[in-house]
């Protein structure tokens, strides 16, 4: 790590292709909206000698080109790829969105890298979110590290940060969250701000001096020893009570000097293992320099600390049709096991499938077997198809760099997978394989969407197939209640890419419209009425009447059809006709255009004639009376309600209760979640939680989730029902 002897690559840090597992390191850079995630991709990129100066790259664009939505927002909306080489190693940095909605990108860099690192500025702190992925990946032991960014921002403190940092992401050991250097500050400036011109090795007791563009070494100043020696305690006591050697402790408290080197590689094994954080800093290079504060110490530890492939567990195999497998080894001549962790479409290249390769070896012009994924509730079918994929790069800004071979534990791109979408599995066509998928966040925020054109009508459907394909948290609905199209999304800002991307992508404008709940219709009280259908027009006539009543019934009743005709009033195979008269009208609702619901229709009378009656005229006969029995009763709406469950730490519950209260909704009791966070039931009406995805976020700070079920429909309020009749009734 940074406390080893100083290194420097020798050559431009440009990844090849990797030959074995062992010299790969995966790793995913996780932080809010601002944290400067992107900014210190560009920055261990110049670093490693990848690009000449600060994120550009050959054909003078930057490495942060990937989709013009992401410049004209000034914000990362995708999962994005940036290989880089270090002494050797190669490095696949993943930089992930900080903004809530594109979770499901940030899901997908967690799976495609073995260790994280978590951006957090300075100037901003932990924010809820970021602490909520701390615990994800603390869950599957991965391996994380903690970067401070923004020591430059007035009132900046390290010192501070790292408290954050230790409460935030300490939980019962706070001593596994220690900095490795501290930085070093210059003379202050005229806004009384000290730059930080260097960082101090806690364990070499070295200071690495960045203001010349380049890391230079020298001894500490002595009035830096009494500080130095301070950390340095508190760092040495938490990396040996990490250590496997137990007689360490011991042999340090009798006043052991501990050697250096037992300490750095117990250090990086307690980080490979998940359980120890070192926390550092960094800072963009200035212009025309060679190296950012702290890139080449973050290089060192990503080398030297993060695990390589094969030392991380491969997510459980099945066969296709479930059978299990045995578990499989991060072995580039084993069976052959990738994942599809993200696809975009390129209207030059065609679809492009960034791929991680858990086994064996992924060559370009292969035929292999696409299994997945079970996310056909979203719209994503499931996939059992050979394909023959084309040819496997590597990422750089916006150009493909070709690679010969993708071995186990590595990332590529490959083209023409026409089929594959993300989470599906790649394997051989002769021994097929399924990776268990890791999880997507639901899309709780609906967005009804219309067509703007005609023209646009006859692209809509590719259109929306290939948007949904690259994003599996995204669902298309076509809701058969309300006929209307809903594409449901994490969040405003997704659903704004979304419309986005099917606008400058597929060429398709929509325009998004009022989302409508699935209301229902029932009978509050019992009516009569008559259903009368004649017509004479010359020729063959019309003729059909029958008298029938309906009564209420409980919820969740249905339509229940009773025959009391006597004397054969109306015709036995006419009597069909009226039920199924009935049914039709019910189905298009008596007074807001809903269906009807929960009632029973009794036939009690009727007439007919021997050459006009027909099916066709009972069946109007029977939607007219049954229209006639509305005019005369009192018809109340039904709405959809969802039982809802809101995990949201402790602060927050108070204010969520009371904020669904407010919402109609109905608190049925609460429950410990996890340590910190608790279990909120309510049952509340669907048209109230339309836009809870948003709300809930920032009545929480972030930190709230929710899943919605359908619960039952039930009575709206007079004075909401009354609003939405009247609008039916005057054509709105």
């Amino acid at each position: 790590m940074g406390d080893k002897a100083s290194t420097h690559p020798g050559a431009a840090g440009r990844a090849a292709a990797a030959d074995h597992p062992s010299s790969l390191r995966n790793v995913v850079l996780v932080g809010h909206s601002g944290s400067g995630k992107t900014t210190l991709v560009e920055a261990l990129a110049l670093a490693s000698g990848a690009v000449t100066r600060a994120g550009r790259v050959e054909d003078g664009g930057t490495l942060s080109d990937y989709d013009e939505i992401e410049h004209r927002q000034h914000r990362s909306v995708q999962l994005s790829l940036v290989p880089v080489e270090w002494q050797g190693i190669r490095i696949n940095v993943l930089d992930t969105p900080g903004y809530a909605d594109f979770v499901g990108e940030l899901r997908a860099g967690l799976r495609a890298a073995d260790a994280a690192l978590f951006v957090v500025s300075a100037a901003d702190g932990v924010d809820g979110a970021t602490r909520l992925v701390w615990e994800e990946c603390a869950a599957v032991g991965m391996p994380r590290a903690i970067v401070v960014t923004h020591l430059d921002a007035a009132r900046a403190d390290f010192d501070e940060m790292v408290a954050v940092c230790q409460s935030a992401f300490g939980g019962d050991d706070p001593d596994a969250v220690i900095p490795l250097y501290l930085p070093l500050r210059g003379e202050p400036g005229a806004d009384g701000n000290a730059p930080v011109e260097g960082l101090i090795g806690l364990l070499s007791r070295r200071v690495y001096d960045y203001t010349s563009g380049t890391r230079t070494e020298r001894d500490p100043d002595e009035g830096q020893l009494p500080q130095i020696a301070e950390a340095r305690d508190r760092l040495i006591e938490g990396i040996i009570s990490e250590s496997e050697d137990e007689t360490l402790m011991d042999r340090y408290l009798g006043g052991e000097e501990c050697d250096v080197g037992t300490l750095v590689k117990d250090l990086e094994k307690a980080v490979a293992r998940g359980v120890f954080h070192p926390v550092l800093a960094a800072a963009p290079a200035a212009e025309g320099a060679r190296h950012g504060l702290g890139t080449l110490e973050l290089l060192e530890l990503i080398t030297g600390g993060f695990p390589a492939p094969p030392e991380r567990e491969i997510p459980a195999v099945t066969t296709p049709d479930g059978s299990p497998r045995p578990a499989l080894t991060c072995d580039p001549d084993g069976p052959l096991a990738a994942e599809v962790v993200k696809t975009t479409s390129d209207p030059y290249v065609g679809r492009l499938s960034l791929v991680r390769v858990f086994s064996g070896t992924l060559r370009p012009d292969e035929t292999v077997h696409v299994s997945g994924h079970g996310l056909e509730d979203r719209g994503h079918e499931d996939h059992d198809v050979d394909e023959r994929i084309g040819a496997l790069s590597a990422p750089f800004g916006k150009q493909q760099r070709p690679l010969p071979k993708a071995v186990a534990g590595d990332l590529a791109c490959v083209a023409k997978l026409n089929r594959a979408e993300t989470g599906d599995t790649l394997s051989s066509k002769d021994a097929p394989l399924l990776m268990q998928p890791w999880t997507m966040p639901d899309p709780l925020l609906p967005v009804a969407i219309e067509a703007h054109t005609k023209a646009d009508e006859d692209k809509l459907s590719h259109g929306l197939s290939r948007l949904v394909a690259e994003d599996p948290t995204m669902r298309l609905e076509q809701n058969p209640d309300t006929r209307q199209l809903v594409l449901w999304c994490l969040g405003e800002a997704h659903t704004g890419v979304a419309l986005e991307r099917l606008r400058s992508r597929y060429g398709v404008n929509v325009d998004s419209v009022t989302h409508r709940v699935s209301l229902r219709e029932t009978f509050a009280e019992p009516a009569s009425g008559r259903g009368r259908h004649v017509k004479q027009s010359g020729g063959h006539g019309q003729f059909a009447i029958c008298d029938i009543t309906v009564e209420p019934l409980p919820a969740g009743s249905g339509i229940e059809f009773v025959d009391k005709v006597v004397g054969g009033a109306v015709p036995r195979q006419f009597i069909p006709s009226v039920e199924k008269g009935v049914r039709a009208q019910a189905a298009k609702g008596v007074a807001a255009g809903y269906p009807l619901v929960d009632f029973r229709v009794t036939l009690h009378d009727g007439k007919a004639h021997s050459v006009d009656s027909s099916d066709a005229a009972f069946q109007t006969a029977g939607a007219l009376a049954l229209r006639e029995c509305a005019s005369h009763a009192r018809i109340h709406l039904l709405e959809p309600v969802a039982e809802l469950q809101v995990d949201v730490e402790d602060e927050y519950v108070g204010s969520v209760m009371s904020d669904l209260s407010g919402r109609r909704g109905k608190v049925s009791g609460t429950e410990q979640a996890t340590d910190g966070h608790t279990l909120v039931r309510a049952q509340i009406p669907e048209i109230e939680i339309s836009r809870y995805a948003v709300e809930l976020r920032s009545l929480s700070h972030g930190t709230g989730r929710f899943s919605r079920a359908y619960a039952c429909h039930e009575p709206m309020p007079q004075a909401l029902a009354g609003k939405i009749l009247e609008a039916a009734q005057n054509g709105g």
